[in-house]
């Protein structure tokens, strides 16, 4: 079997999306014979030749974070050029992989709509969308902390590279809690006047340098 894994994270192999998928990958190939490539949306030039990738593949996953309760620019480049595809004998099957910070999966169910319309017009068969949130951060994680998640990806793939299917126990657990309940709530909130949560995103301010900028409101009249 042969996969194409298109990476549309803007952070590219510093993503977390790659670090998910690294798993997956890992688990994919120790299932059998399979042959999987991986190809980063944000390198220069590189969504021409995805293009053509994806057109000559078998099988494909497109995997990137949320942004906006949507999708990063360049996956959405991505996604109208493959247009001529509406028309196109060949269709590959299809499924995608959508991480995000927030640790609730209703913020990724309007994407997962989309995806599953998109890939009846792109794809021979939709194989599903993996949704997992409370992702972000796990770059600075110890290996206890991050241990169960990336067994759980890499299950995924060998799952995959065996019955070419995404496992729905799997996907069951990570959307478990569709959303916070009202304590959890309370709870988060109490802790969040503390500022314990500012130290990672102040943190990524500044390394951006756009930490003075972070209460500026650019559309406000």
């Amino acid at each position: 079997m042969k996969l194409v894994i298109f990476n549309g994270s803007p952070r590219g192999k510093g993503s977390n999306t790659r670090l998910l998928m690294d798993q997956f990958t890992k688990g994919f190939l120790e299932a059998g014979a399979h042959h999987a490539e991986s190809i980063y949306l944000i390198k220069p030039g590189e969504i021409k030749k995805a293009t053509e990738k994806f057109q000559e593949a078998e099988i494909v996953i497109l995997a990137f974070p949320l942004y906006t309760d949507a999708m990063p620019a360049i996956v959405k480049t991505f996604i109208e050029e493959l247009s001529p595809l509406c028309e196109s004998s060949h269709k590959p099957d299809i499924g995608f992989v959508v991480q995000s910070g927030f640790p609730e999966p209703i913020h990724s169910r309007a994407v997962e709509k989309y995806l599953e319309k998109l890939s009846k017009r792109i794809a021979n068969r939709y194989l599903g969308t993996i949704i997992k949130g409370g992702v972000e951060g796990i770059q600075i994680q110890p290996p206890r902390m991050t241990k169960k998640l990336f067994q759980s990806f890499y299950r995924l793939g060998y799952i995959f590279g065996e019955k070419r299917i995404f496992d729905k126990k799997i996907m069951e657990k990570f959307t478990k809690k569709e959303r916070f309940n009202f304590f959890t709530i309370m709870a988060f909130n109490i802790f969040r006047k503390t500022g314990m949560f500012d130290i990672y995103w102040n943190r990524q301010l500044k390394k951006n340098k756009a930490y003075k900028k972070r209460f500026t409101k650019p559309f406000e009249n």
